[in-house]
């Protein structure tokens, strides 16, 4: 019989076992970034996120996890359920708090049930996913959601779960030797589109620059975390992550990556990247110039070359974005999992459900339709 304890930091699971449980090495889940989120006062109850994270022990071994939060909004979740949770409330039930497994203000896909890679690897997801089941009964909650969970883990999750699924853009290294290389597998037209476009940059008279997060002093990590605040503010949105968050990314060896656009000595825009897992994950942008196709280049073009340079097998650039089809990026299925606790409303949610897939399942289709590549061959699942 499996030990089920809750924990209300990060801290108090032994960082070695967490990771040791991870099927791969996917930056996002491991004990240091979400130690880093808690430390650096980007997990807080008035903002929302409540650490509340699951260990399954055997004789006081830790066999299984999953990153786990007491969530008080639908914040940095990027799986939206607001109207859910408006329903539920008109009806005179509460909504928050629920449970999520997810990654705070992270949609990106991987492990969420973390079991190894055993034998024992499913029945222990299976666990993983009772026991939160029964920790939301126990707390009186409406619900669990599992967040950009991997195919994998998908089986651990039985009828009473709702299904969803979305859409993100990845690009995929197909043993390519250089940009150029990667160019002459699009088609003309978006072949020269890109090329106007960092033309455009080169043109500027701005110096790009690759860095390694840990090679940056404090004031550029400053300079870098204002640049992403004021992108936040400028949109009416809250800027979750700290200065301090920023910092200790920039401590986790080659985990952070940065894009540099400098006007002399000055940063005047920066695209943040993590790097994990031989994977590229574009996380945020902030500039402060107007120059025609920077985004472009900083964002997603020297990620490319970056990947392509260092030969890592994909790069994920972010959630939404049909500007990045044209790019290369072409479009790959996301999954999440959703426990509604009543039933007749888990019944009602169900059916709006099945609309949404269908115009999710058609939206894919359309966009696969779309490939850049002059080989449409080149298409993800």
């Amino acid at each position: 019989m499996h030990e089920i304890r809750f924990h209300a930091a990060i801290a108090e699971l032994p960082a070695a076992a967490w990771d040791a449980l991870r099927p791969d090495a996917n930056p996002f889940v491991s004990h240091a970034f979400l130690d880093a989120l808690e430390r650096s006062g980007c997990i807080r109850p008035d903002w929302g996120w409540q650490a509340h994270h699951l260990g399954l022990y055997e004789d006081g071994r830790l066999l299984a996890a999953a990153p786990l939060y007491l969530k008080g909004n639908s914040h940095g979740e990027f799986v939206f359920d607001w109207s859910w949770a408006s329903a539920w409330q008109r009806a005179g039930g509460e909504y928050y708090p629920k449970l999520l497994n997810g990654v705070p203000y992270s949609p990106v896909p991987g492990p969420r049930l973390l079991a190894g890679s055993g034998e024992r690897t499913p029945q222990l997801q299976r666990a993983l996913v009772d026991a939160m089941r029964d920790e939301a009964a126990r707390l009186g909650l409406s619900s669990v959601h599992a967040n950009f969970l991997q195919p994998a883990e998908l089986a651990a999750f039985d009828d009473d779960w709702l299904i969803r699924s979305d859409v993100q853009f990845h690009w995929h290294n197909h043993g390519y030797r250089h940009f150029p290389d990667f160019l002459a597998a699009l088609n003309h037209k978006k072949r020269k589109n890109i090329l106007r476009e960092r033309r455009q940059v080169a043109a500027s008279g701005l110096a790009i620059e690759w860095r390694s997060g840990d090679t940056l002093n404090d004031a550029e990590w400053q300079c870098v975390h204002a640049l992403y605040e004021a992108t936040f503010d400028m949109k009416g949105n809250h800027a979750a992550l700290t200065a301090a968050f920023f910092r200790r990314l920039g401590t986790l060896g080659s985990t952070a990556q940065l894009a540099l656009a400098r006007d002399g000595a000055a940063i005047v825009a920066m695209a943040l990247f993590v790097q994990g897992g031989n994977v590229l994950y574009g996380r945020y942008w902030g500039a402060a110039a107007d120059v025609p196709g920077l985004h472009f280049e900083l964002c997603y073009y020297r990620g490319i070359e970056h990947a392509i340079a260092h030969r890592l097998d994909r790069f994920e650039p972010g959630a939404q974005g049909e500007h990045k089809l044209a790019r290369g990026f072409l479009p790959v299925r996301t999954h999440s999992r959703h426990y509604l606790a009543n039933p007749d409303f888990r019944a009602a949610v169900a059916m709006a459900l099945a609309s949404e897939a269908e115009a999710v399942d058609a939206y894919a289709a359309g966009l696969r339709s779309h490939s850049p590549y002059a080989d449409h061959g080149k298409v993800e699942r």
